[in-house]
């Protein structure tokens, strides 16, 4: 099926559509479309030029292009930015009046006027039924409040980064893709959270960016505290360079002295596994059988899943000996 990528906000995620009764070659990238929406139609702006793609490949329905956007369509959707203005600002007094412990990040009102979203943030659950009656007596149209997440408030909000840049969420990125810690230990980053965080407190979104690259060069590399195989003879890994793909190995020489000298990855056969390493073979999750950590982990998820099965009594809590009455 031939479709078309269409975006409603800058750096928004993008929704696919059918040209329906469209030429598709009048689709064209930045042209303003109204399309159909499942509340209903909705000015927008074409940000994938005709593509054919899988139905069954997205994970939302198709929807079709009503029509090309007119001037007098781009005038409305102008007006409806203004009104947004004004709204937020009414909000906010309604929220003060109310005593809500919310902060309101954005609003948003549908092109054919029927229904306004408000978009708020809060630490808990929010009782906001009475604002919702307030709202809805003054701009007399379908009130509706969502809570969102620090990720979608930074996205909607904007700032500038540690890198000095504008966030990546607001400018480029449509979707938000789950970061973890390990992609920071693979690309051998500090831990320190000031360092790895975003603005809005998460894992920086940046980590992503590489981690197929470092996950890739991390193989076959050792890590520190690993006894190694050098053409000078064995030793233990003091530090490695993932980008370089070298390790800095302290190697036993005559007397019981040792030296420390850098080797490539090519001259260094691992004999033994670190007490420390996470392993990559087994994902850390146990099964290699080659070192401590491993089998560690190998052991609890073994006696975990005996537990879960019935084959081991439930733990239960140490009864405290308070001796005779």
């Amino acid at each position: 099926m031939i479709l078309v990528g269409v975006r409603f906000k800058d750096a928004g995620k993008i929704y696919y559509f059918s040209a329906g009764d469209i030429d598709p070659k009048d689709l064209v990238y930045g042209m303003p479309v109204i399309v159909e929406t499942g509340r209903g139609a909705e000015y927008g702006i074409v940000a994938v030029e005709r593509r054919d793609i899988q139905t069954q490949s997205l994970n939302q329905p198709v929807r079709r292009v009503l029509r090309l956007a007119t001037a007098e369509d781009t005038v409305q959707e102008g007006i409806n930015r203004t009104r947004e203005a004004e709204a937020r600002v009414i909000c906010l007094e309604k929220i003060k009046d109310h005593g809500l412990d919310m902060h309101l990040v954005d609003v948003s009102l549908t092109f054919d006027q029927n229904k306004i979203i408000f978009f708020f943030t809060a630490d808990g659950r929010v009782d906001f039924r009475e604002l919702v009656k307030d709202l809805a007596s003054t701009f007399k149209m379908r009130i509706e409040l969502r809570q969102i997440g620090v990720r979608d408030q930074a996205k909607m909000l904007n700032g500038i980064g540690i890198c000095g840049r504008t966030l990546c969420c607001a400018t480029f990125l449509d979707e938000f893709q789950p970061v973890s810690i390990k992609a920071a230990k693979d690309q051998s980053i500090s831990l320190n959270p000031a360092k790895i965080s975003g603005v809005c407190g998460k894992l920086m979104c940046c980590l992503k960016y590489e981690e197929e690259t470092y996950e890739a060069l991390n193989k076959g590399m050792p890590s520190v505290g690993d006894k190694v195989r050098t053409p000078d003879g064995d030793g233990l890994v003091l530090s490695v360079n993932i980008l370089r793909q070298t390790a800095k190995v302290a190697v036993q020489v005559k007397n019981d002295d040792t030296k420390a000298d850098t080797y490539s990855r090519e001259d260094i056969t691992i004999v033994e596994r670190g007490a420390n390493h996470d392993c990559g073979g087994c994902g850390g999750n146990g099964g290699c059988g080659k070192h401590a950590k491993c089998n560690e982990r190998k052991t609890e998820r073994s006696t975990r899943n005996k537990r879960d099965a019935g084959h081991l009594p439930a733990e239960t809590a140490p009864i405290e000996n308070k001796g005779d009455a």
